[in-house]
């Protein structure tokens, strides 16, 4: 990538706070070197520090969206603000080009006692534009925020939605280089959120670069072009979003291991029989998966390795391993799964997205209550699983996701992990469009004379 092309450049970012445990250490912080020096004493530190970001690069492009995501405390809000320059790094460097405008904590730069109109003109000023120029852009502006007459009120009678509403009404059309959005948008509903992101699309379009920090991971498969994830102040994944929203899933869900399911060992002779009996031949010695038509290899596969999903079988009316499904097949889907140690109530959990990686469907063996897996999921014992449902889907590219968990109080522990690990194509139907068949049927009612 050229310097020419780049909006945002981060190299080696850090930023560094000095944590004070009383008021009096910062005081003491201030005098205390200058009289231990005197008096020939050795320093002494006062506070302690917390580094909220550490050495953190990456370049975005002009008309790219970058998203970032992170858990709670991660430095996502920290590195936006450094970028935006309301902040000052500890150590490395930010280069913008272009004009920035960024939607950060609500309502911020906004004056309370002053009415939507005026915080209008104020921020549109400091964003750089005239008074003629705001004047041509505010019917836009005020229309985009769709508030009614609430623009004459003073700020502090608006509720969150409202402030949100004006706040990304004036950042947005006043088409800027560089837009910073900080989870902005979460407060607003879906008509408004619909519109602010085909806004931002257009931006881009444009060639404003966007800086997107969200905990939706569907946002970010959505509307990105690369994803960065943070973690403990620095990088922890950059690339292609829906392998960094996996990754971060596993982060938020998992409490992330660096122990993989390895290949599990041939059971023994007296090994138990699988609970349950399969339609179709499953293996129970060896994983298989991917032997099977359907299997995606660039599968994102993660684990504590207590549990191995070792073979699938998927058959639509009886079509074993179809090239192509059609809308309204009953599908069923099996699973063989070895315990290598004693689990209390495993979950089973299967999630279908579409290639952009949309969640269509999810649900797990717990949310439906199901009688399959509630029991002691002991140490070298087999279990054969099958899920029935009906392909209710619209043409195109889809995939399955796999997992087995189990529930440690409110944290959920993954064994075994498989992302996107069977492809589903799905032929035309001319019946309707859309992603979802419902089955909409029409009859005809008599009217009255």
């Amino acid at each position: 990538m050229s310097s020419d092309d780049v909006a945002v450049r981060v190299e080696r970012l850090s930023k560094c706070y000095q944590i004070y445990e009383r008021p009096s250490d910062r005081l003491k912080s201030f005098l205390m070197p200058r009289v231990r020096r005197w008096a020939g004493q050795p320093q002494k530190a006062y506070c302690r520090e917390f580094w909220a970001l550490r050495d953190v690069s990456f370049d975005v492009a002009r008309g790219e969206t970058v998203g970032i995501l992170g858990r709670n405390g991660a430095g996502k809000s920290t590195l936006l603000q450094l970028v935006c320059g309301t902040l000052s790094p500890t150590g490395g460097t930010v280069e913008t080009r272009g004009r920035v405008a960024a939607l950060l904590e609500l309502g911020s730069g906004f004056n309370p006692d002053f009415t939507g109109r005026d915080n209008v003109y104020m921020n549109a000023a400091l964003l750089g534009l005239t008074k003629q120029e705001t004047d041509a852009r505010y019917d836009a502006i005020v229309g985009f925020a769709d508030i009614g007459d609430f623009v004459d009120q003073p700020v502090k009678t608006y509720s969150s939605g409202m402030m949100v509403r004006l706040a990304f009404a004036v950042q947005a059309q006043v088409e800027p280089d560089i837009l910073i959005v900080d989870e902005a948008l979460a407060v607003g509903d879906a008509k408004f959120q619909a519109r602010c992101f085909e806004r931002l699309r257009q931006l881009k379009e444009n060639g404003t670069s966007i800086l997107l920090v969200t905990h939706s991971t569907e946002q970010i498969v959505t509307h990105c072009s690369r994803a960065i994830l943070l973690s403990d102040g620095g990088v922890l994944d950059a690339g292609e979003p829906r392998r960094v929203a996996n990754r971060y899933l596993d982060l938020l869900f998992g409490r992330e291991r660096t122990v993989k399911p390895s290949a599990a060992p041939l059971p023994p002779a007296d090994a138990p029989a699988a609970t349950a009996r399969a339609a179709f031949p499953l293996s129970f010695h060896e994983d298989v998966f991917a032997q099977h038509a359907g299997y995606n290899p660039h599968e994102y596969r993660w684990g504590d390795g207590s549990a191995a999903i070792l073979d699938f079988y998927l058959a639509a009316d009886d079509t074993l391993y179809p090239a192509v499904l059609s809308s309204g097949q009953s599908i069923r889907l099996g699973v063989s799964i070895r315990f290598q140690r004693d689990l209390i109530r495993p979950i089973l959990g299967v999630t279908i997205k579409t290639k952009e990686g949309v969640t269509v469907y999810g649900a797990n063996s717990e949310t439906l209550d199901a009688q399959a897996l509630k029991v002691l999921g002991q140490s070298d014992s087999l279990v054969a699983v099958e899920m029935a449902f009906t392909c209710r889907l619209a043409q195109g590219d889809y995939f399955i996701s796999l997992g087995v968990a189990t529930r440690a109080g409110e944290d959920i522990v993954p064994h075994d992990r498989r992302y996107d690990s069977i492809h589903l194509q799905v032929g035309p139907d001319a019946r309707f469009f859309g992603l979802a068949n419902l089955d909409l049927s029409f009859r005809e009612i008599s009217a009255s004379s």
